[in-house]
């Protein structure tokens, strides 16, 4: 299971992404509403734990966007705050759970779990989007009766661009999520890999495009516009 954390507190967001590690969830962690906004707009995560009080933009107001995009990625809020009017205030905004800091790694993992049954604890192996396969675990790209095994940076930026068709993701988030906040790679890094994707979707016949909006990034389409 695929989880993104967003919490300002770095010693809480460490601690938060050790215990689901040590149960054995894949997770991202970014520490500001903005950017778990933009995170959750491009990654095909299946829960976000959101806290309340973040810079930039504040826990209600990221739920409240990502529902507003039609985004439906399960959302437990995190606050210090337990006042019943804050509670109300998170779950119209659209967030499915809401827990009160302080909160033991026990009761963390019972939401989780809770949420997984709601959900029908249905976890997907593979993408498909038009006429497009991507598999979660062997990294296999195919279509139709043509398949081709995609390189781990290639897989990455395929997975993030098919997970949210239609929107547009930028080089610094394509940057963020397949190399790390860390890593030295720039905009050439990005541009040679989609060069790479955009071959081998030619390879394989596919009608799906990755098209270039100038000066904002690119955009997985499944029938191509004819705008680029």
């Amino acid at each position: 299971m695929h989880v993104l954390i967003v919490e300002d507190d770095e010693s809480l967001a460490a601690a938060l992404e050790k215990i689901l590690r040590d149960n054995g969830y894949d997770v991202e962690t970014v520490h500001d509403g903005q950017s778990g906004l933009h995170y959750a707009e491009a990654g095909g995560y299946d829960v976000i734990i959101l806290d309340v009080m973040l810079p930039k933009m504040n826990g209600f107001e990221v739920t409240s966007e990502l529902r507003r995009q039609g985004v439906s990625t399960p959302i437990i809020l995190l606050t210090a705050r337990d006042s019943t009017a804050d509670k109300i205030t998170g779950l119209d905004s659209g967030a499915d759970d809401y827990m009160t800091k302080p909160f033991s790694p026990a009761e963390l993992m019972a939401h989780l779990r809770a949420l997984t049954r709601r959900q029908g604890e249905v976890q997907f192996e593979m993408l498909a989007e038009g006429d497009l396969h991507l598999s979660l675990e062997s990294y296999d790209l195919s279509c139709g009766g043509k398949s081709i095994r995609l390189s781990f940076k290639e897989f990455s930026i395929c997975k993030i661009l098919m997970s949210s068709p239609g929107a547009v993701v930028s080089k610094e988030t394509l940057i963020d999520k397949a190399w790390g906040v860390t890593s030295s790679a720039g905009d050439n890094n990005v541009e040679a890999y989609i060069s790479f994707l955009r071959k081998k979707l030619a390879h394989l016949g596919s009608q799906c495009k990755i098209e270039t909006i100038r000066k904002a990034g690119y955009r997985f389409v499944a029938q191509p516009s004819t705008e680029n």
